[in-house]
C-alpha cells in the first residue's frame, strides 16, 4: 500500500498562504460579480396597454432591460415606486394590483383588489400601498410587502350611495387624501392604525375627476368637471375647510367638445405659477400660487392634456386630444410664449422627464415606439420599439410626494 507524505510549510510562511487561501475560498462563492450589480436610481417601466405588460428600462444607456407579462388590464394604468426604488406597484383598469421587481424583471405578487381602478399611492414611509377604485367606490389599504389587505374604506355618502374615487394622492404620517366623483367630497384617511382607519371630509366641488398636491405638500387641489374652477383645500390650515379657486373661469364662453379629460397630476408649478390645462379649450391656464388668481391664459395649439414642468421649472411641455395627439408645444415660462412645436410621433400619451431634465420620454402610442428628446435642442436623441405604449414612469417618482 503507498502512502502519501504532506509537507507543511514552514510557520513563518503561514501568514502569507492563509489569507490567500481565505481569498481563494471567498472569490469562489461571491455572486454575482460586480460588474453584473445595477443600482435602482435610473430605472423606470413603459405601460404596454395592448399586451397587458411593461418594459423595464434604464435611462442611463436608453435601454430596456426586461419584458414583464401577466398585468392584466392596463387601458388606464399607473405605478408608484417603493422607497428603495426597487418595485414597482402597478394599478390596472381591471383592478388589478401587481407588485414587480425592477431588478429581477418578474411579477412579485399580483392581486385582483377590485372590479374597476384607476390607480394608487404609497405611504411616505413605504409601508402601506392604497389603490383607488371605481367599482366599487373605495379605497382599499394593503401590506407593501406582501399585499394583504389591511383596510377596505368605502367611499359612501350621507344617502347611503358609493362614489368613485379620484385624485388619490399621500400626504405625511401614513394619510392620504382623495375626491369622491359623485358627492363632490374631499376626504382624508389616516392610516396610523392600519385596521382602524379615520376618515375626514370636506366639501369638494361638482364632480371632481382629477386632483393634485402641489410639490411643497401644502394644498390640495381638484378639477371640477360640473363646474368651471377648482376645489382647493389647504393642508396645513384643514380647519378652514375647501374653498373654490378660478371660479367661472369659462363663464360666457361656449365650450369646446372634451375629447380627452386632461390630467391635473401631470400639471405644473413653477417660479410662483402654476399652469394648467383647460377643459375644452385650446389654453393652458397661468395661475398666481400666493393668491390663487389666474394672471393669464396661454393659447395653444389644441386641447391640452398633460402640461408638465421640465424639473428646472424653465419650461412647460404640453401634449394634446385627439385630432392633434401627434404634436407637441413648449412653452417658456419667463415670456409665457409658445418657443417649439414639436411632431414626435402618433398619439402622443404621456411624457416623463428625467430627474434633472436633459432628457424627456414620450410615448407614441400608434407608431408602438418609445421616443427620446434632448430638452437643450429639441432633437430627438433615441428610443426603442414598445408595442402601444402608454404611462412612462420612472423611478425619480419615488422621492415625491403626491407621485
Amino acid at each position: 500500500m503507498s502512502s502519501i507524505t504532506v509537507r507543511l510549510a514552514p510557520p513563518a510562511l503561514w501568514g502569507v498562504i492563509l489569507p490567500a487561501i481565505v481569498l481563494l475560498l471567498s472569490a469562489c462563492t461571491m455572486s454575482p460579480p460586480t460588474s453584473a450589480l445595477r443600482g435602482t436610481g435610473d430605472l423606470g417601466v413603459v405601460i404596454e396597454r395592448a399586451r397587458g405588460q411593461v418594459k423595464v428600462v434604464e435611462t442611463t444607456g436608453r435601454s430596456v432591460l426586461a419584458d414583464v407579462e401577466g398585468l392584466g388590464d392596463l387601458s388606464h394604468a399607473s405605478v408608484v415606486f417603493s422607497r428603495d426604488a426597487r418595485y414597482a406597484y402597478v394599478f390596472g383598469r381591471d383592478g388589478g394590483l401587481t407588485k414587480v421587481d425592477l431588478l429581477q424583471g418578474r411579477v412579485v405578487r399580483r392581486v385582483v383588489q377590485a372590479g374597476n381602478a384607476i390607480g394608487g399611492s404609497i405611504s411616505h414611509d413605504g409601508g402601506i400601498v392604497v389603490a383607488q377604485n371605481y367599482e366599487p367606490g373605495g379605497i382599499k389599504a394593503f401590506d407593501a410587502n406582501t399585499l394583504e389587505l389591511l383596510a377596505d374604506v368605502p367611499a359612501v355618502s350621507d344617502d347611503g350611495k358609493r362614489s368613485k374615487v379620484v385624485g388619490l394622492a399621500d400626504l405625511s404620517g401614513r394619510r392620504f387624501i382623495y375626491s369622491l366623483f359623485e358627492a363632490g367630497e374631499i376626504r382624508i384617511t389616516d392610516f396610523s392604525d392600519p385596521r382602524n382607519p379615520k376618515t375626514q371630509r370636506f366639501a369638494g366641488g361638482k364632480q371632481p375627476y382629477d386632483a393634485l398636491v402641489t410639490p411643497d405638500g401644502r394644498y390640495y387641489i381638484a378639477g371640477l368637471f360640473g363646474e368651471d374652477g377648482l376645489a382647493m383645500l389647504d393642508l396645513w390650515n384643514l380647519g378652514k375647510g375647501s374653498r373654490k379657486i378660478l371660479a367661472g373661469y369659462g363663464k360666457g364662453e361656449a365650450p369646446l367638445p372634451v375629447y380627452k379629460m386632461p390630467h391635473l397630476r401631470g400639471w405644473s408649478v413653477a417660479g410662483g405659477r402654476a399652469y394648467l390645462p383647460a377643459i375644452g379649450r385650446h389654453e393652458v391656464l397661468v395661475v398666481d400660487t400666493d393668491t390663487w388668481q389666474e394672471v393669464g391664459r396661454i393659447p395653444v395649439k389644441s386641447q391640452p392634456v398633460f402640461a408638465m414642468a421640465r424639473p428646472d421649472g424653465r419650461e412647460i411641455w404640453v401634449n394634446f386630444a385627439f385630432p392633434e395627439n401627434g404634436w407637441v408645444q413648449v412653452i417658456d415660462t419667463v415670456t409665457g410664449q409658445v418657443t417649439d412645436t414639436l411632431q414626435p410621433g402618433r398619439a402622443i400619451l404621456h411624457m416623463e422627464f428625467l430627474s434633472k431634465g436633459h432628457e424627456v420620454w414620450l410615448s407614441a402610442r400608434d407608431d408602438n415606439r418609445v421616443v427620446i428628446y434632448d430638452t437643450a435642442t429639441k432633437q430627438r436623441i433615441g428610443g426603442f420599439e414598445s408595442p402601444s405604449p402608454s404611462g412612462i414612469f420612472f423611478t425619480s417618482r419615488a422621492a415625491r410626494t403626491g407621485f
